[in-house]
């Protein structure tokens, strides 16, 4: 084959992988975009649940007895997390019946103003438009089937950023001719082109970051769970020898780190507290009080697929990072524009081109 003959064939998986997945691209990436400020999105969305007075905190029983009195009969507690600085206090519970349902247990949270325990806000872990946005960015709303779909969307799009660098560089005279913005008459065109270019390296590793998250038992074969770690686990049981105040004191005289979150036991043979704080986790036995682990845990899990769902999100990594990636979110919806337009005109251009034949 020649090096012409291999440019019109990635010509053509370019092209198609884009018009195949045009429609399902344009949500995918926005909703990315839209997730990497996922909280002040929150709060410009809902910005009754951060109303709050001030940062002085109560003693952990009176939030606890406020989120009981706000939340439906026969819901557990599940996890409390404390704000640094200005913010709300945050209870979680399990909601009755959430041990039949498949997938990521269904929670209540609620919203509590720290220096008063006022509830600010009660909402369902499965309600808001931020919670649509996150399906739709993970499973294209499509239950069941939907996550294997977004991961063969970053398969898709992997080969799509190798075959348009390939048609990116300019055949006939050096690279830095491919820099130039000028290289067609048409607006589009260049659009397509330079952004293309810009972009391709970012894009190809979210979309090895997603497909990475969509089959964890492909790239992780020592992982048995298909979802994000924060959703292992069953409901919390129903009594524990520690109070959470307890539990948080023997945390708090563990590290020096503040104390981010704690989750209720949720192994009645085995009960331990989970304490996130800044860079660790604690895991206190509920029995003895002893600090049964010590873990580093950042955001999204220990090891490489932490990594790599950090990499994806943006979480932890650094401004700059979450400013390349909310960019490597808005353009492939305008690649997508861009290319399905470059293909109509060339459909008429060779329409125009058979009439004086015929």
């Amino acid at each position: 084959m020649t090096k012409l003959q291999l440019r019109r064939a990635w010509f053509q998986v370019h092209k198609w992988i884009g018009l195949a997945l045009a429609i399902l691209i344009i949500p995918l990436s926005l909703s990315g975009a839209l997730l990497v400020w996922d909280k002040p999105v929150d709060r410009l969305l809902n910005p009754a649940r951060y109303a709050t007075t001030g940062t002085a905190q109560l003693p952990v029983a009176r939030y606890l007895a406020a989120a009981r009195a706000a939340l439906p009969p026969g819901a557990a507690i599940a996890s409390l997390a404390l704000p640094h600085g200005a913010g709300p206090v945050i209870v979680q519970a399990s909601t009755p019946g959430a041990g039949s349902r498949p997938g990521p247990p269904p929670r209540t949270a609620v919203w509590l103003d720290p220096p008063s325990a006022r509830v600010l806000a009660v909402a369902d872990s499965r309600s808001g438009a931020l919670r649509v946005i996150h399906r739709l960015h993970g499973s294209l709303l499509v239950p069941g089937v939907g996550r294997t779909i977004v991961g063969w969307i970053g398969v898709a799009m992997m080969l799509s950023c190798f075959t348009g660098i390939w048609l990116w560089w300019p055949t006939t005279a050096r690279w830095t001719r491919g820099l130039r913005w000028r290289r067609h008459r048409n607006l589009d065109t260049n659009l397509h082109h330079l952004t293309g270019f810009w972009i391709a390296l970012p894009l190809f590793v979210l979309s090895l970051t997603g497909a990475w998250i969509s089959f964890p038992g492909v790239f992780s074969p020592g992982r048995a769970d298909r979802g994000p770690p924060r959703f292992r686990g069953g409901a919390p049981i129903a009594e524990t020898r520690m109070t959470p105040q307890a539990a948080l004191d023997a945390a708090r005289r563990a590290t020096p780190s503040p104390v981010e979150s704690l989750a209720w036991p949720t192994d009645a043979k085995h009960p331990r507290w989970t304490i996130a704080t800044a860079g660790s986790t604690l895991m206190l036995d509920d029995a003895s009080g002893a600090i049964a682990a010590a873990p580093a845990r950042p955001h999204g899990g220990p090891g490489l697929s932490g990594l790599m769902r950090r990499i994806h999100d943006g979480e932890g990594m650094g401004p700059l990072w979450q400013a390349i990636i909310f960019v490597a979110g808005i353009i492939p919806a305008l690649l997508a524009v861009t290319g399905i337009i470059m293909w109509w005109r060339a459909r008429v251009w060779r329409r125009r081109l058979r009439r004086p034949r015929a």
